[in-house]
């Protein structure tokens, strides 16, 4: 088939990497503008641009793609479909009704559930044990058209939003291969979604990884495994920043405050949450490398007086 392929992220890549393999003719590759990155604002390509680079594929940059010229330069390319994965704009009806097979999304959500932004790493944060990729043919509205394909995964005890998102990318690829091959034997079935069942997620920011102790050690695991590798789930140790990066549930419960250090053990830290007690494992002080606590507390005095987030 001749594909206009949309995205932006690395998670978009596998998809576009899988067509070309798959032998369908990209024709051009459709993706956010560069952007300054890092202290010296060097500015950086997407890596969906630096992969159709690669192929020798055409690469569009558009600011909005819903601007008239927009919408016309890719009419000019005669899609038979439009494949869009994490692109990052809102496709109007005009392209969304422009190729003949519609425009098919690749979705890193089991819908209805999860629809939105950041799917993967809310999967992760609200402790869900199964998630997957849904294939759908795009309408007006937010991730709510018609469903082709799904493939359930289920989630490791110890799943991170990094992990997930590359099994994620990995399954959504061989999907889309699958449901544009449907697509083109006149096999692929549509079926609605029932919206009474759909949940929305919404953008993670950085601040969002700033721990509230008076959650359960539960919730707090699970924030801590989702928020991994970015933005990472942080809190104070005596006015510096401390990012988590592994911990467990522990047996127990204190009557400290949350936030309170109750154990200071040769490998961990235990800390008194809302509910709870939580073992730290891994952690990251401020201007030092990430590390295990064992190795940290080798060089670094902790109290169990002390209080965590302060």
């Amino acid at each position: 088939m001749k594909i206009i392929f949309m995205g932006t992220p690395d998670f978009s890549v596998g998809t576009l990497e899988a067509l070309i393999a798959a032998g369908h003719e990209v024709v051009l590759a459709v993706t956010q503008p560069d952007k300054p990155k890092g202290r010296g604002k060097a500015m950086q390509a997407p890596p969906v641009k630096e992969a159709a680079l690669a192929h020798g594929i055409e690469v569009f940059q558009p600011r909005r793609v819903r601007e008239p010229e927009s919408v016309e330069y890719l009419r000019t390319f005669r899609a038979d479909v439009i494949v869009v994965v994490a692109f990052g704009q809102i496709l109007p009806k005009e392209i969304l009704e422009m190729p003949p097979c519609g425009c098919i999304n690749v979705h890193a959500s089991l819908l209805p559930k999860y629809r939105g932004a950041a799917p993967i790493q809310w999967a992760v944060i609200n402790g869900e044990r199964v998630s997957g990729v849904t294939t759908m043919r795009m309408d007006e509205g937010l991730d709510t058209g018609d469903m082709i394909m799904k493939e359930e995964v289920v989630l490791a005890p110890k799943e991170t939003g990094g992990s997930l998102f590359d099994r994620l990318s990995r399954v959504g690829a061989e999907l889309c291969v699958k449901t544009l091959a449907a697509i083109e034997d006149g096999t692929a079935e549509y079926t609605p979604q029932d919206h009474s069942q759909a949940t929305k997620v919404g953008l993670i920011h950085k601040k969002f990884g700033f721990i509230d102790w008076n959650k359960s050690a539960e919730e707090l695991e699970c924030l801590i495994r989702g928020l991994n590798p970015w933005p990472s789930a942080y809190t104070k140790l005596n006015g510096k920043t401390l990012k988590i990066w592994d911990a467990d549930v522990a047996e127990g419960n204190t009557k400290a405050a949350p936030g309170s250090i109750t154990d200071v053990a040769k490998d961990a830290l235990y800390v008194q949450t809302g509910d709870g007690i939580l073992r730290i494992n891994e952690i990251q002080l401020e201007g030092k490398k990430r590390m295990s606590c064992s190795a940290f507390l080798r060089g670094y005095s902790v109290k169990d007086t002390e209080k965590l987030g302060e």
